[in-house]
Order: C-alpha cells, then sequence, then structure tokens
C-alpha cells in the first residue's frame, strides 16, 4: 500500500505529513524527533499500513513542514504540541494511538494531558518521560544552554546539529554500521543548514526544561489513565538511555518493554522487528477507534 504525501494548513503554516492505509483503520499518529522529519519513518510505514491509518507530520521548523523565522513563530514544545492537536482535529483524526520519539515524546504526550481521551495507546521508541533517563554526558551542555543561555554555552549546543553531531546520534550504540544508510543523516544535516535553523533549534532546546518540568505530569497521566504503553527502546543509545524505558513500568505495571541492541534512531536497523512488535500490542491492546470524521 503506497505512501500519500500531503501538506494542509494550521494557523497559517503549511504542515507536510505522510498518509498511509485505509481511512478508516485504526489510527497511528507517528512523531518524530530531533533533528530528523516523518523521514525517520520511511521504513515503518509500509509495515503498518495494510492494518493501520498511518500518518507521519513534519514539525514546523522541520522537514518540509513550514521553518518561519523564530521571532515569527514560538518555538516552544507547548506550541508545537497545540499544532500538532489542530493539525490531527483537521485531518479527521478523534481517537489514535501514539507513536512518540524524542522531541515526539513532550509533544505527544503534551497533547494526551490535554486530550486524554483521544489516546488509545503509547508506544515509545526513545521517547523519554523521566528523569533517569536523562543520559548524563549528551545531557550536560544541554542542561548548560538551558541554565544559563549565552553565545559559549551556545556552542557546543550547535555542535548537535552539525553534520559530525547528527552522523554521532545516528551511529552511537550501532555494533554493525555497516548496516545505517548515511543518507539518513546527510538528509537530516542538509534541512538543519538552512538559513533560521540556529534561532529555531537554539529556541527549542532552551524549551526543553519545560518538558523535564513536566515530567511528573506525564507520570501522574499514566497512573491515572493506565494508557496501554510499548517502549521499544534502543538499550544502547547514550541520549535517552535504558532506565528511561524500564521507569514506565513503575506508573504502568502492564506496559511492555522491550530493550533492542540498537541506539538513539533504533528504526534504521530494527525496523522490522519494530514493526512486528507494534502489529501485535495494537491488535492485543489498541481500543477501537471511533471512525475518522465522526
Amino acid at each position: 500500500m503506497g505512501t500519500h504525501y500531503r501538506s494542509t494548513t494550521v494557523r497559517g503554516h503549511e504542515i507536510h505529513y505522510r498518509e498511509a492505509g485505509p481511512a478508516d483503520a485504526p489510527a497511528l499518529l507517528l512523531l518524530h524527533g530531533f533533528p530528523t522529519s516523518s523521514h525517520m519513518f520511511r521504513d515503518l510505514i509500509p509495515l503498518l499500513a495494510h492494518r493501520y491509518r498511518v500518518i507521519a507530520p513534519d514539525h514546523i521548523g522541520f522537514g518540509r513542514s513550514a521553518a518561519p523565522s523564530a521571532p515569527d513563530f514560538t518555538y516552544s514544545f507547548a506550541e508545537l504540541a497545540d499544532v500538532t492537536a489542530e493539525f490531527t482535529e483537521q485531518i479527521g483524526l478523534t481517537r489514535f494511538a501514539l507513536y512518540i520519539q524524542d522531541y515526539g515524546a513532550p509533544i505527544g504526550l503534551r497533547l494526551a494531558l490535554a486530550h486524554p481521551e483521544r489516546v488509545t495507546a503509547i508506544v515509545t521508541q526513545n521517547g523519554n518521560a523521566y528523569e533517569e533517563g536523562l543520559g548524563a554526558d549528551a545531557w550536560a551542555p544541554v542542561l548548560a544552554y538551558i541554565a544559563d543561555p549565552n553565545e559559549k554555552t551556545a556552542a557546543p549546543v550547535r555542535e548537535i546539529r552539525s553534520l559530525d553531531g547528527i552522523k554521532w546520534q545516528y551511529t552511537h550504540g550501532v555494533s554493525d554500521q555497516s548496516l545505517l544508510n548515511p543518507d539518513a543523516w546527510h538528509h537530516d544535516a542538509a534541512l538543519m543548514a538552512r538559513d533560521g535553523q540556529d534561532g529555531i533549534q537554539l529556541s527549542l532546546i532552551g524549551d526543553y526544561g519545560s518538558n523535564i518540568d513536566l515530567y511528573p505530569e506525564f507520570q501522574a497521566y499514566f497512573r491515572a489513565s493506565q494508557v496501554p504503553l510499548l517502549a521499544v527502546w534502543g538499550a544502547h543509545d547514550q541520549i535517552f538511555v535504558r532506565d528511561g524505558a524500564l521507569a514506565f513500568l513503575r506508573d504502568l505495571p502492564e506496559a511492555e518493554v522491550h530493550l533492542l541492541p540498537a541506539g538513539h534512531f533504533a528504526l534504521e536497523t530494527h525496523a522490522a522487528q519494530i514493526g512486528a512488535l507494534i502489529d501485535d500490542f495494537l491488535t492485543r491492546r489498541h481500543t477501537a477507534p471511533v471512525p475518522s470524521g465522526s
């Protein structure tokens, strides 16, 4: 089943998204992380489109979506979550499962806090919600910038979106790097090098502390809702470490946690295994959705 490449307009900004699968099938919303886009789901979408309506938007500032300059758009996770909620309403998603990774986690979990009745299940692939999931070495420069944003603390943060910095995010923790397609990090690096990205990405990194502040609320949501949750986690990720996956069991005892021999972008090497785990999980535990458009 082919993937469609569509766009819509939310708050005057174009949102690009990929969509595949039957329009009346259970819906799965895929939310990407930094520094990529819906491109990260290129291998996963065809594995799930036979049974699900799969939708993967590019966040504003990423991929092929609009990237207004930082002064012209509030680049915060709260704003991206609000835009994502409006995006789902616009395309007729009333109930859906979430796939969250990296930046997609605080965006998706904010959406779940605001509209818990819409979220039927969560798949988290290195999408963190616990302080113990923050890798100390990887987060040190980010936390330093959050605490005191200035040119000195910004310098190491800027390196994160350089070609070498992005390549490291793909390659660390991967034992056989010949399995990795270098097109992935070159694709991301080219988009990160566009005019305006410095202000966009520094704004979002500077706002990341607001996500950490919300961790207690995310955890309270898990306890209250007991939302079905599947963690498919690259166990060798140094950004969001394996303890972040295991922590979900504290608030969601019925969560299903799979630690994979992969890194931060586990789909690059384990898409087939992750796709099979998601299909099995949603088949057993996905709440039947309200038909689209109702």
